[in-house]
């Protein structure tokens, strides 16, 4: 959606790297501080429940598209563990992070499938959320399935936290989508 905004406007390719780059870091810094603001709220079980993190990589992947949606997905859970890890509490912790990786990549990734057609019409946003959560979701349950021999999270344990999780899920696709569309009638204006 961003792409559009900025080529509606004729941005140089420099201004579009520009924009996209402090976009994607505030996303990435939105992606660290969220659930700092939730475990320290509602400790760990709330992190798990509310998943605090993927919001703001699903944002991420609506606005700025597959490709740097998948650098905000990669990059927000390993930022997250460096400064985190810093403070001596790191999150995620180690064990989940690979974990982490793989399934916000694809959040980010398949969210920013849908990008372009954000642009033309806000509802779209709603597809692009939830086929990103069932992808990602999926994502981390095969991961867990295929190493669970040679790591300490089980295909069981997955399916779990999935559980534990969806409420978290489902305000997370209704939220998203309606601060993706808050912003393109922000950013867009239609000359229909």
């Amino acid at each position: 959606m961003i792409e559009q905004v900025l080529s509606r406007h004729n941005a140089a390719l420099r201004v579009k790297i520009t924009v996209k780059t402090l976009i994607s870091l505030g996303i990435i810094a939105l992606a660290v501080i969220l659930p700092q603001l939730v475990h320290l709220a509602l400790g760990a079980p709330g992190g798990v429940q509310w998943l605090p993190m993927y919001l703001p990589v699903l944002l991420g992947g609506c606005l700025l598209g597959s490709i740097w949606g998948l650098g905000v997905g990669i990059l927000s859970p390993v930022v997250s563990f460096a400064i985190t890890s810093l403070a001596g509490n790191p999150m995620p912790a180690l064990a989940r992070l690979p974990y982490m990786i793989a399934e916000l990549a694809v959040f980010a990734a398949v969210s920013g499938l849908f990008s372009r057609r954000i642009a033309k019409d806000g509802w779209m946003a709603f597809p692009a959320v939830l086929l990103a959560q069932v992808a990602g979701r999926l994502t981390f349950l095969a991961i867990a399935a295929i190493f669970q021999s040679v790591s300490p999270l089980s295909a069981g344990a997955v399916w779990s936290q999935i559980q534990t999780g969806l409420l978290g899920m489902v305000l997370q696709a209704v939220l998203v989508p309606f601060i993706v569309m808050g912003l393109r009638l922000l950013l867009i204006k239609d000359k229909e």
